[in-house]
């Protein structure tokens, strides 16, 4: 078992947060150490479409000592960032600013992979699997919603309503005008009322609150109580104790009114008003009556998650994670019109991604890209079969059921498949054109190899049963392995045809043998195992 320390970085809209902790057996990780620095990354008046210049310097410097601190614990770094970075236009500033002044790389993760994240974390400090669970997290720029059955969300939602984002709109500064207390009531009410009837359908045993919006209502509703917590963990916020903290906290207009209240975090003074009005109608909407505080969020789950990775050790040709393999595969057949050729198609592509590997010099990163771009590549036949290509990327880049990846990840699986037909990767093309150099390469390299292979399962016989390749420094020759007597014509025509992308990604003239020595060659080693 890898024991080495896992140092969970996550980079939120109101704070950035770090955990070290060691993986120990089969139990809870021990927790080496945490650390938290406020920075209102997304407090603004563009509804969190640009950073704040002074908060991302405050990040950057978060991030600078956190991996100090990592590097102390010789600990591996994991750093994910959520709803402020995920929305804002210029976040290719922040995250080239942390992989450079930082040294560290961050993973700008979807709000539905937060909210599986944040529901892992949630489990781990709140023993409620065995009971069908609700799971809240009201962070500052958008709140994760989960109803789970054991480690399974079966419902998970990331709503853009938190508790600065609501500040910025109804109270600014901190102020409460006249009115605007209602109003925000019944923007939060309006807003949630579609997640409200998904939780109403399915019904929970137990709701879970997590992050320091919520950590903090706890608290000052203990120590209004008489009886002050000395931690959150599994603290019990009830219905009534929150209605008559919220109409106490409503009742003082300036942040300076609140400074006193005993239990409040004095950096929450501005923005609590908002905070707690939306937990208010989040009771009241989902029919909460009392809440179970967990200690345990984003970051923890961030931990988790990372440690079953390590214990994952997949299969010899797909070497995606279980969660996620089950993501794609579920999707694939929630769209696709003939998952076993986008499988076969998918394990040409992974044998000609390593018989290239001299030459592109990608790898595992790139490999689960384009695994996971094979297997949805004509997820778009589901809307329609002109232009099946764009629908595919639309599909992928804004699909919820896609679990485990990063929102860069998701962009590039995204793109792969969009560029496995027709016209190449252009300038023009916005999206391509958004991407970084290297990230313009892998799209390149892999939506050109995705397209010979597909062309190379042209009848969707399997006839070209595997694929080799030799490369002599100007030229690559791709050997497509069949029986005897296949007759593979028309994929040897259509590859030619559609090898153009991979002749400019490559840099090499590419050309296409036949090998028929090999009886059985359409056996493909991963193709005779369930992917399932």
């Amino acid at each position: 078992m890898n024991t080495r320390p896992i140092a969970a970085i996550d980079i939120g809209t109101n704070s950035v947060h770090l955990v070290i902790a060691r993986p120990v057996g089969r139990g809870s990780p021990e927790v080496l150490t945490r650390e938290k620095v406020p920075i209102r990354l997304g407090s603004g008046s563009d509804d969190m479409k640009r950073l704040d210049p002074d908060a991302v310097s405050r990040a950057i410097g978060a991030l600078d000592r956190f991996r100090r601190i990592a590097e102390a614990h010789d600990a591996e770094v994991v750093a994910v960032a959520t709803s402020a970075v995920r929305e804002a236009e210029d976040r290719n500033i922040f995250l080239n600013r942390a992989r450079d002044e930082a040294q560290v790389d961050v993973g700008v993760i979807s709000g539905v992979e937060e909210a599986r994240l944040i529901h892992l974390g949630a489990l781990g400090s709140v023993p409620a699997a065995d009971r069908r669970h609700l799971v809240i997290d009201i962070g500052g720029g958008s709140t994760e919603v989960v109803i789970g059955e054991g480690t399974t969300a079966s419902l998970a939602r990331s709503l853009k309503v938190g508790h600065i984002r609501l500040t910025d709109r109804f109270f600014p500064g901190g102020r409460i005008e006249p009115g605007e207390a209602r109003a925000c009531r019944r923007f939060v009410k309006a807003f949630i009322a579609p997640v409200a009837r998904e939780v109403g359908e399915r019904g929970f045993e137990v709701a879970i609150g997590c992050s320091g919006t919520i950590e903090n209502l706890a608290l000052m509703a203990a120590a209004r109580s008489g009886k002050p917590a000395r931690t959150v963990d599994n603290l019990v916020l009830t219905r009534d104790d929150l209605a008559d903290l919220v109409a106490d906290i409503t009742a003082r207009p300036e942040p300076d009114d609140r400074a006193d209240m005993p239990g409040l975090d004095t950096h929450r003074a501005d923005v609590i008003v908002a905070g707690a009005i939306l937990l208010r109608q989040l009771y009241k909407s989902f029919d909460i009556a009392e809440l179970i505080v967990s200690a345990g969020a984003l970051r923890e789950g961030v931990v988790l998650d990372r440690m079953r990775q390590r214990e994952s050790t997949g299969d010899a040709l797909h070497h995606l994670s279980d969660l996620r393999r089950t993501s794609v595969l579920g999707a694939a057949r929630r769209f696709e019109e003939n998952v076993d050729h986008a499988q076969h198609a998918t394990d040409l592509a992974l044998e000609l991604f390593d018989e290239t590997a001299t030459i592109h010099e990608m790898g595992e990163f790139e490999r689960d890209i384009l695994e996971t771009a094979g297997l949805l590549h004509n997820v778009g036949l589901f809307v329609a079969h002109a232009a099946h290509h764009k629908h595919s990327y639309y599909l992928i880049r804004n699909s919820e059921h896609l679990a485990g990846f990063t929102e860069n990840e998701i962009e590039l699986i995204a793109q792969v498949a969009r560029y496995h037909r027709k016209s190449d990767p252009r300038p023009k093309h916005p999206e391509f054109a958004a991407l970084s150099e290297a990230d313009q390469r892998r799209v390149r390299v892999l939506g050109g190899i995705l397209r010979v292979t597909i062309a190379l399962d042209r009848t969707y016989k399997r006839t070209v049963g595997r694929v080799t390749a030799s490369d002599d420094g100007e030229l690559l020759t791709v050997t497509a392995i069949t029986d005897p007597d296949a007759d593979v014509e028309l994929e040897l025509f259509t590859a030619r045809e559609r090898s153009g992308l991979l002749t400019i990604a490559l840099e090499r003239d590419v050309e296409f043998a036949v090998d028929t020595s090999h009886r059985g060659a359409n056996a493909h080693p991963s193709s005779r195992k369930n992917h399932d």
